[in-house]
């Protein structure tokens, strides 16, 4: 089965299931309303699910070029105390492959260049998507969390919930002795590999919503924690850092399909980032669409089969990424870390 269908939204989720549908015969296009795709953001880390979806959309290789190995992390008190491992070598043995590393910006050059700039159309700002579903066979809603497209067609009653962190995101051009989280009270400082000579950090950090610091500001708040932590912040550019206050969603979409419309990505599940699972889980959105309309007879059985396959898993990680965000962020230090040396490592 092939048709036409519109996919609003150029980001991670958008592009894959374009390359996608267009590898099954479908006609695409895909509609951005930003003037340009914007490719921003730091280090994102594609577990092994995530990348079976990948290679299901024939960029395997161009991947594995693209990324490097994260296999060992700790998390640690601000004084640099071992609480627990993360889970790297769990996830390597349960999948087959370890996580790999690599930008934002890396990842979303990759899918424009498979995609092709021919099916894009930026600056198109969609006021009715409801008039999009009677000239295409499908449309689709990859355009994030305040999806124009999930209000339209699914109602305003799902909406974006202030999570109650701001994240901070940077890159730095050396190597650290070691990767990890580090856990205070309201706040996590986290290390992770990115490409080859660069390193990304993020600090997350409990913040009334609204509320605008500065980075000299966060500086302070981690004053005194273990190396390398204060020497990243000292040598960040205010300029080149990203700020973003974290949003889910709530209550969970009791379907991912209204009609011929299926919402991928942050539009269908946006999460906190406590996890890493947010461009993993679009990922998977795409690839499972993809095998659903191309071995569906038509566009209604393949959306129910789509909505049955992902709207259950991708809510789970939704809810333990919350989880996880409180517990991180937990003002009672004591309880938290013995809770987290009782986990296997």
């Amino acid at each position: 089965m092939n048709g036409t269908a519109a996919i609003v939204g150029a980001g991670i989720g958008g592009l894959a299931t374009a390359i996608g549908l267009r590898r099954i015969g479908w006609e695409v296009t895909v509609l951005e309303r930003w003037p340009e795709i914007n490719p921003e953001g730091t280090a994102l880390g594609i577990r092994p699910d995530a990348q079976a979806a990948l290679a299901q959309l024939g960029l395997r290789e161009e991947l594995l070029r693209r990324t490097v190995p994260y296999r060992q992390a700790v998390i640690r008190t601000p004084q640099g105390e071992r609480i627990a491992d993360l889970p790297l070598e769990r996830i390597e043995r349960k999948g087959g492959a370890p996580v790999l590393m690599l930008s934002r910006t890396s990842l979303m050059n990759m899918l424009v260049d498979a995609l092709g700039d021919t099916a894009i159309k930026t600056g198109a700002k969609i006021t009715d998507p409801e008039a999009l579903r009677g000239r295409h066979d499908l449309v689709v809603g990859a355009d994030g969390l305040r999806s124009t497209v999930r209000e339209a067609c699914f109602g305003a009653t799902v909406r974006p919930r202030y999570a109650g962190i701001v994240a901070w995101r940077g890159v730095a051009r050396f190597n650290p002795p070691s990767y990890g989280e580090t856990w205070g009270a309201g706040q996590v400082f986290g290390i992770t590999p990115q490409e080859p000579g660069a390193t990304n950090w993020y600090a997350a950090v409990a913040t009334p919503e609204g509320h605008r610091e500065t980075l000299d500001e966060l500086r302070a708040r981690f004053a005194g924690w273990h190396d390398p932590i204060t020497r990243l912040l000292a040598e960040a550019d205010e300029e080149a850092v990203l700020r973003h206050e974290i949003y889910d969603l709530s209550p969970r979409l009791k379907s991912l399909i209204a009609g011929n419309v299926a919402l991928v990505g942050d539009a269908a599940h946006a999460m906190t980032p406590s996890l890493g699972q947010g461009a993993c889980q679009a990922l998977l959105d795409a690839a499972a669409l993809t095998m659903c309309l191309e071995s569906a007879g038509d566009v209604g059985s393949a959306l129910r089969a789509y909505d049955a396959r992902r709207r259950r898993p991708a809510q789970r990680v939704v809810a333990m990424s919350r989880q996880m965000t409180r517990l991180a962020g937990h003002h009672r230090e004591g309880p938290r870390n013995i809770l987290m040396r009782l986990l296997p490592a």
